[in-house]
């Protein structure tokens, strides 16, 4: 049995959170050393996180609302308010960080996380999708490793690595050398692969939360409804890797058995395969670099009759074209692309614009926000606002106040 590990959970009452409690509960049984020393949520599922504290005994919490605290036990320390995760991950002793947070507000706490030269197991695209340009030098920097969570990136990290999870070390300093073509990635194509055009431009929240294959939360799901969430991780796979956007490519796979695919520069394919459970590439972080009997769900090969993969049509998914502008134009304009995604989500959600209208006002953000050299943290949350901003100007509102949601 190896030493023990140290674990915060930011976000830890979200769809990766919780699955992340069942993971470190099963290495436990498992009889591997994994201890839960902080969990950060956002303040909605309080009874839940009360409960996940008691069950591993966690004395440091983190929340977003003051007022949510009290359901807590005694003798647990509590931190609120928006800057809670920062303080937890400065304040409490980890070996690793697992990044859950939706959205651009877990990035402060992740990039402390860095600095401390902590590894960091990402599930929150938004942390390297915004602020690649200071993550990714930083961990470098530290010694800290930054372990992918995304099933897909996952699935790269899986295709080159083999069997010895040694053998390719994560992020940094792992990157793709010339010797790798090309690395695509795969989504299911969500609820709207066969919808036509016309209904898929007025397709209601219902419509688009209705994903065929996963279980997510909210924002995530519309994301992949509108292939945004693949946008995303191609920009995110561009930092963990290092590829340009000429090496980084998606496509459609509606039984998500398929993660991820390596060409290499002789013709020769790796794809990684995988039943559609986030209990396996969290537990493979979480273990890393061991390999130790899953939780996840396994292929069921005796009735899986195919695997369709198809090329990503520009006009019903433009998202994914607006992820490859965003990595060759670099700079902010990763943090422009997010925030004003984030905030056409939020829009949709509330019945505020039209499904079809997100992926335009993302669009005319790039388009009318000259992108700045990503220097720091100011830089990245600058050019977040610009891009909300704009969004609230170009749908006629003020700017609301950000509603937090950490899981």
């Amino acid at each position: 049995m190896r030493a023990r590990r140290r674990i915060i959970i930011l976000g830890s009452t979200g769809s990766i959170g919780t699955q992340a409690v069942e993971v470190v509960r099963h290495l436990r049984e498992r009889g591997e050393a994994c201890e839960i020393v902080g969990l950060a949520a956002g303040g909605r599922r309080m009874e839940l996180l009360a409960s996940q504290a008691a069950e591993f005994g966690v004395k440091d919490v983190a929340v977003a609302d003051p007022d949510a605290a009290g359901v807590l036990g005694e003798g647990v320390r509590v931190r609120t308010g928006p800057g809670s995760p920062l303080d937890l991950v400065r304040e409490v002793e980890c070996d690793l960080v697992l990044a859950a947070m939706v959205g651009v507000a877990g990035l402060p706490a992740t990039l402390a996380a860095v600095g401390l030269g902590r590894d960091v197991a990402l599930a929150n695209k938004e942390t390297l999708v915004a602020a690649g340009g200071l993550v990714v030098p930083l961990a470098r920097e530290r010694g800290a490793r930054l372990l992918p969570v995304d099933s897909e990136h996952f699935g790269v990290w899986q295709a080159v690595a083999g069997h010895d999870m040694r053998a390719a070390p994560p992020c940094p300093p792992f990157v793709c050398g010339p010797q790798v073509a090309r690395v695509i990635l795969t989504a299911s194509g969500g609820p709207f692969r066969r919808v036509p055009l016309e209904e898929v431009e007025h397709a209601t929240p219902a419509a688009a939360l209705n994903h065929p294959t996963w279980s997510m939360g909210p924002k995530v799901t519309i994301d992949s409804a509108s292939l945004m969430n693949k946008a995303l991780e191609l920009i995110e796979a561009h930092w963990l890797f290092g590829l340009g956007a000429d090496r980084l490519d998606a496509l459609i796979h509606p039984q998500s058995i398929i993660h991820a695919l390596v060409e290499y520069s002789d013709g020769a394919v790796m794809a990684q395969l995988g039943a559609p459970d986030m209990r396996t590439p969290i537990q493979g972080a979480l273990s890393w670099p061991s390999r130790v009997i899953g939780c996840g769900k396994t292929i069921n090969w005796k009735t899986l009759r195919s695997l369709e993969l198809e090329p990503v049509d520009p006009r019903r998914f433009p998202a994914v074209g607006l992820a490859l502008r965003a990595i060759g134009q670099g700079g902010t304009s990763g943090a422009i692309l997010n925030a004003a995604n984030e905030a056409a989500v939020e829009a949709f959600l509330s019945q505020r614009v039209s499904f079809g209208k997100i992926a335009r006002l993302v669009e005319r953000a790039l388009d009318e926000i000259e992108p700045e050299p990503l220097t720091d943290l100011e830089a990245c949350m600058e050019a977040d606002r610009r891009a909300r901003d704009l969004v609230h100007a170009l749908l006629d509102e003020r700017p609301a106040a950000r509603s937090v949601h950490w899981g």
